[in-house]
């Protein structure tokens, strides 16, 4: 059977989430999941819908991200496993909306306009 890719994003990170059944392993970007990840709150983040479904340990987790920071690299992970427990049992939609897990963050960093130091901040105003 072909492993089916889920993607999450979040931010400017890009992840690409494979489930499989299994022990509970996680890895990401071919890295130890403990050591891509030294903040405990981005590690529970990952591991959200899988504590909410009840299903930690049962799936092994390769995710490949690019793009952004840790923050958003963990909630795009967050996102794929979200989205690819859905598609292995639809029972578990109920609980991951009541939690806010299967909708893609839109907050983006505002651009820079010209004439300002940056999106929002302006140069001091003199009178005279």
């Amino acid at each position: 059977m072909a492993d089916k890719i889920f993607v999450g994003r979040r931010k400017n990170a890009t992840a690409r989430v494979i489930l499989r059944s299994g022990t509970g392993k996680v890895s990401v970007n071919k890295r130890e999941f403990d050591n891509y990840f030294p903040l405990k709150d981005n590690r529970d983040d990952v591991l959200l819908p899988l504590l909410i479904t009840e299903t930690l340990g049962k799936y092994d987790i390769l995710a490949n991200v690019n793009g952004g920071g840790f923050s958003g690299q963990a909630e795009a992970i967050r996102l794929g496993i979200a989205r690819a427990l859905i598609t292995i049992n639809e029972d578990f939609r109920p609980a991951l909306k009541a939690q806010g897990l299967l909708r893609r963050d839109p907050r983006m960093v505002e651009r820079k306009k010209y004439g300002q130091p940056k999106a929002r901040k302006r140069f001091q105003f003199s009178k005279r």
